[in-house]
């Protein structure tokens, strides 16, 4: 089954996709979040036969929701309704500045976080296994 990941933020979201085995995450693209976001989400989903997704779960350090994480349970809801397949929540604490670390800050951080939060995902479904 493929998986979609995204970073979300207020201004633009990061993408990623697994391969058709759920087991490795790839940056795809950076969108921005805009009236068009949903019709381009519900487009990417059913032309990559994406089975479910995962979106950070944006957290302060002491483990509870930030301000940002009530308009992601706004974006999920409204996902939801257009492509009706399993969301999930992965903490995304760090994963901009880790993507940041890793290649340097530009136009695709976001794309590259996704994958770090889709990537962790999908690590902790092998480990159950």
């Amino acid at each position: 089954m493929r998986y979609m990941g995204i970073d979300y933020g207020t201004k633009k979201l990061g993408i990623a996709f697994s391969e058709e085995g759920g087991t490795m995450a790839f940056p795809y693209d950076v969108l921005k979040n805009d009236e068009k976001l949903l019709d381009t989400l519900e487009k990417l989903i059913a032309e990559r036969e994406v089975g479910e997704v995962v979106v950070g779960h944006s957290l302060n350090a002491d483990g509870s929701d930030n301000v940002v994480q009530g308009a992601i349970n706004e974006f999920i809801g409204d996902l939801t309704l257009r492509a009706p397949i399993p969301v999930h929540l992965e903490p995304e604490q760090y994963s901009t500045q880790e993507a940041m670390r890793l290649q340097g800050k530009n136009e695709k951080t976001d794309a590259s976080a996704a994958t770090i939060i889709l990537g962790s995902y999908l690590t902790k479904l092998t480990n159950k296994s």
